[in-house]
Order: C-alpha cells, then sequence, then structure tokens
C-alpha cells in the first residue's frame, strides 16, 4: 500500500472493501498521522497514499469496535466490562497478550511511581512550608 505504484496484486483490495456502517457515520482522519507514522515503521512509503490510511483507518476501526463488542458480550454475563474480557479475547494471539500485559504491568509502575511523586511533593512543600518564616 505505497504511492509508488506499479506492483501487481492479485486481488484489488480497496474495490473490494466495503465500508461498514458504523464506519460511514465516524469522524475519519481521527488516525490518520499515527497510521501513516505506523504504515511508514512497516516499510510503506514515508507519504502513503491518502487512499491507503483512509482504508487502514477503516481496518483499525472495524476492528477495534468488532473487539470492544465481543468484550462487551463477555463483560454483561458480569455486568461489567472488564481489562481481562480483552485479554480473555485476545489469549491465543501470543504477541498481542504479551505486549498488552506488557503495556499495563507499565502503567501500573507508572501510576505507583506518580503516587510517590506526589506524596514527596506534598512532604517537601509542607517542609519548606513550616520552615519559612511568618512575616
Amino acid at each position: 500500500m505505497s504511492s509508488s505504484g506499479g506492483g501487481s496484486s492479485s486481488k484489488p483490495r480497496s474495490a473490494s472493501f466495503q465500508p461498514s456502517e458504523t464506519s460511514s457515520k465516524r469522524k475519519r482522519g481521527v488516525f490518520q498521522k499515527e497510521l501513516q507514522h505506523m504504515m511508514y515503521g512497516f516499510g510503506d512509503d514515508p507519504n502513503p497514499l491518502p487512499e491507503s490510511v483512509a482504508l487502514m483507518e477503516d481496518i483499525v476501526v472495524e476492528y477495534v469496535t468488532e473487539l470492544v463488542h465481543k468484550a462487551q458480550d463477555i463483560g454483561s454475563q458480569r455486568g461489567k466490562l472488564s481489562v481481562e474480557d480483552f485479554l480473555y479475547l485476545i489469549r491465543k494471539d501470543l504477541p498481542k497478550l504479551n505486549r498488552s500485559t506488557e503495556l499495563l504491568s507499565m502503567n501500573e509502575e507508572l501510576k505507583q511511581a506518580r503516587k510517590v511523586f506526589e506524596s514527596d511533593e506534598e512532604k517537601l512543600r509542607n517542609v519548606f512550608e513550616v520552615d519559612e518564616p511568618v512575616e
């Protein structure tokens, strides 16, 4: 999916792709810059065709929407949606599961670090307020 053209493909992708009902209702171009960078990172042209980016965005949004709907179905049995519902859905895709658990643990570490930083900052503020003479 690059702008260089010239490569032949056995299946025309954009002609066979039909956007879903939800993708036609949503605001387009929200993830355009991020997808361009990701596409370049995976070997595409630095400036991919806008049609390629739009197609990728439709595919990604459709995938995420379907994943969320499936997770809601699973979560509705318990009455709430949780992170574990998503982990359950991707359990057979080990690279996604490993990356997701890595990001979740990193998020927890950042939360703990912020909590410690905020409490230390509060302690320092209290120390300086006590030490300063009031005129």
